[in-house]
């Protein structure tokens, strides 16, 4: 399953937006441009399903709905996630629909919908929601007795997880506090050390590959428990002595670490995968590789997973990145305005020509008058 479509109302950086989207998606733009709050309506949807969750709690973590509401609205104040899901195998198409606002400090649900295949399955508020009006502070799919009939939706936002690793958090020895899911690796190599021993010598052996090419010191890659029971990467790497140097993640470069993280999130089973600016202390030939990588694994995985990451990175939207997978994102008076790169004329009139899309479209997103900064 996928998300093949997403549209939003007064969602932070975004007044009106809807777009399509595919497998593989780059959201570009500038600095403060709403890129982060565009994965973070995908964390939300998550947020809603996961234990301990729920509308109440996603919103406060927020920082309430002052905070996600846009400073652009004006007329609605209400904000709405509205998102298709394609499901490839059984040729399903749900559409999850919530708007909501506050009463008395606290997040209500004004409006919640469901389809599948066209077909109505939910719409609330109800006769019951209008006799008891409390029931607003929850969403039908947050509750498993309620979210029986489209279920598959539920744990389909379950499945999304959001990566951008702080190598500096992996090396830090009292990193796990023992929460799961930390997106900047707190519980990095725990997770690793979690996966089934098959699986997991399987995928480093995989990542040590690709390591040979952008580490080329670096020959082997295992997972080894200290006497206190903490998991730690162990790189053996090329040396003057025979049987070469045993090092840990404490010694391990930023990029190598970076790049670790993100080959293990691409080979990782799951729902869709955001990433935050992956080509974070890679090297420039290393980075105009990663959409090709990205495409490689999706390919050969059981289970397509999308890939949705944000990038600043002109090296990043190599060739093989089409019109169509790029978002951009362009900051207007009265919010961001969201555009795939093929609704943009002059966009695929050059990615048509063969033109490459990182020197075609990050110049066209750039800060207008960036050059004044070397006048400070």
């Amino acid at each position: 399953m996928r998300f093949s479509r997403v549209a939003l109302t007064n969602w932070r950086n975004f007044v009106q937006a809807e777009v399509s989207l595919q497998n593989r998606v780059f959201l570009v733009g500038p600095n403060a441009s709403g890129k982060s709050n565009f994965l973070d309506v995908f964390r939300f949807l998550r947020d809603l399903v996961v234990p301990g969750g729920g509308v109440e709690q996603a919103v406060i973590s927020r920082g309430g709905i002052t905070k996600l509401r846009s400073l652009a609205a004006r007329r609605e104040p209400a904000v709405g996630v509205d998102v298709s899901v394609q499901d490839d195998a059984s040729g399903v198409v749900w559409r999850y629909e919530i708007t909501f606002d506050q009463e008395q400090r606290r997040p209500r649900v004004k409006t919640e919908r469901v389809w599948r295949n066209d077909e109505l399955l939910l719409d609330r508020p109800d006769d019951q929601d209008r006799d008891d009006p409390e029931r607003l502070s929850q969403t039908h799919l947050e509750q498993t007795f309620a979210n029986r009939p489209f279920r598959a939706l539920a744990e389909f936002f379950a499945s999304v997880s959001y990566f951008h690793l702080v190598p500096q958090v992996i090396r830090n020895p009292d990193r796990w506090q023992g929460d799961f899911n930390d997106p900047y690796g707190g519980d990095f190599l725990e997770r690793i050390a979690r996966t089934r021993k098959k699986t997991q010598e399987a995928r480093l052996n995989r990542i040590v590959k690709a390591l040979r090419v952008a580490v080329p010191q670096l020959e082997e890659l295992r997972l080894e428990k200290d006497e206190r029971g903490i998991p730690h990467l162990q790189g053996k790497y090329r040396h003057w002595r025979p049987q070469g140097a045993w090092q840990t993640e404490a010694d391990f470069s930023d990029g190598t670490l970076r790049l670790i993280g993100l080959l293990w999130a691409l080979l990782d089973e799951g729902g869709p995968l955001l990433l935050e600016e992956p080509e974070l202390s890679l090297h420039p030939a290393v980075v105009q590789y990663v959409p090709q990588m990205i495409r490689r694994i999706l390919r050969d995985s059981r289970r397509t997973r999308q890939v949705i990451l944000s990038t600043h990175s002109k090296d990043l939207l190599s060739e093989g990145v089409a019109a169509d997978e790029i978002l951009l994102f362009i900051p207007q008076a009265e919010g961001t305005e969201v555009k795939a790169g093929g609704e943009i004329e002059q966009i695929r009139i050059l990615l048509e020509a063969g033109e490459i899309p990182g020197e075609v479209v990050i110049p066209y997103t750039q800060p207008r008058e960036v050059e004044q900064l070397s006048l400070w």
